[in-house]
């Protein structure tokens, strides 16, 4: 099929630029941080605009439209998971413990659809060549692995500096995000609802939704506020 250069040179530029804006106005996620979903629709819409650039019967209205109305959608969903919180787990998943304690949590591999042999796989990509070396493992929601090793594993190797503390590292527990309370991490800390909030008001803040986000780890309560703390 003949395709005129000036028509394809023309689609070509429009397209470029369409794609150029398009990534502008929905983000800067870096690649390793886009979803599943996010990586598919990448490849569709560059395949719906390769496609048609190519296809003599198709006009540069059609590629704008095509872009427009494919971006639209991918920016709504975005848009839907910033403004209700509680969609993110069902439109971008959630964080899952595969290593739990030093132990493999075989329902939450199960339910990953993850086995064995592919989480040996992303331990040794992160420089672990063994599973008795992590503590904890958190299969992120775009499908990479995160890592707490235990303590004699950890940079600097303690049993090379001749530190002989045999605690074991705690996994930091978020109990505020975006100004909202996890119930559910609440329990897990072994926090109250009345004891939070005391700890809140002691770092000079009188409510909740002036924390941004708030985590518990060490006994210790983390907090980053969204306003600067009353005086």
């Amino acid at each position: 099929m003949d395709i005129h250069v000036g028509q394809l040179t023309t689609e070509l530029i429009v397209g470029f630029i369409a794609l150029f804006l398009l990534t502008k106005v929905l983000g800067k996620t870096q690649i390793s941080q886009i979803t599943p979903f996010d990586f598919i629709s990448s490849i569709f819409l560059g395949e719906l605009v390769g496609n048609a650039m190519y296809d003599d019967e198709t006009s540069i209205f059609v590629i704008l439209y095509a872009i427009v109305v494919w971006g639209s959608m991918v920016y709504i969903v975005e848009i839907i998971s910033q403004k209700f919180k509680g969609t993110r787990k069902f439109l971008e998943g959630a964080p899952t413990i595969v290593i739990r304690n030093g132990l493999i949590d075989r329902d939450m591999l199960k339910k990953s659809k993850l086995d064995i042999n592919q989480l040996q796989n992303l331990v040794r990509q992160k420089g672990f060549f063994g599973l008795r070396e992590v503590e904890y493992a958190i299969l992120e929601s775009n499908g990479s692995l995160s890592i707490l090793p235990k303590y004699q594993y950890g940079p600097p190797n303690r049993q090379d500096l001749n530190l002989q503390s045999q605690e074991q590292p705690e996994l930091p527990i978020t109990l505020i995000l975006d100004g909202e309370l996890n119930h559910d991490n609440l329990s897990t800390a072994g926090l109250s609802r009345n004891k939070l909030l005391e700890q809140i008001h002691k770092q000079g803040y009188s409510d909740i939704k002036e924390v941004v986000y708030a985590e518990f780890s060490e006994g210790k309560l983390l907090i980053m506020p969204c306003t600067k703390p009353k005086k």
